[in-house]
């Protein structure tokens, strides 16, 4: 293999391994954020009178944020099917990682490349949920002030 070939694979293998993990601190961050508004809305909608019509609103709302909380944590699931990286590496000897690490770096940023690929989709996926639930518990909040005035 040429040096100019290994060069373009190193840096496409260091490019899908910094979008992997570029995906998994928004996805802390999107995590973190869904928990305090669960909690948020959890604490506030316990104290006020809520009609019918806010609280289906606001529990759609709470469950598309529930949904979203899943898809994030899916996102960050580890993925130890041993294919290609370290689970495979676990599984073979000093010589043989050697050998496939020269042979098959091809093959793990194209698995690395589909790694990230089903990451940010759970993790746009998400964000949709977070918007939409989002736009629900406001809704719920405008119902429910509606109702006290």
């Amino acid at each position: 293999m040429s040096t100019a070939t290994e060069k373009n694979l190193s840096a496409a293998h260091a490019e899908v391994k910094a979008e992997i993990a570029r995906t998994d601190a928004k996805t802390a961050l999107l995590l973190a954020f869904v928990g305090a508004v669960l909690a948020g809305a959890w604490t506030v909608a316990r104290d006020l009178p809520l009609n019918m019509s806010a609280c289906v609103t606001g529990g759609a709302g709470l469950t598309l944020l529930v949904g979203a909380a899943g898809l994030l944590l899916r996102s960050v699931r580890p993925n130890l099917s041993g294919r290609h990286g370290f689970p495979l590496w676990a599984t073979l000897t000093a010589e043989e990682i050697t050998a496939a690490v020269r042979r098959d770096m091809a093959a793990d940023i194209a698995g690395l490349s589909r790694l990230a690929v089903a990451k940010f989709t759970s993790l746009r996926r998400a964000v949709d949920l977070i918007a939409a639930g989002g736009l629900l518990l406001v809704l719920a909040a405008l119902i429910t002030a509606g109702g006290a005035l």
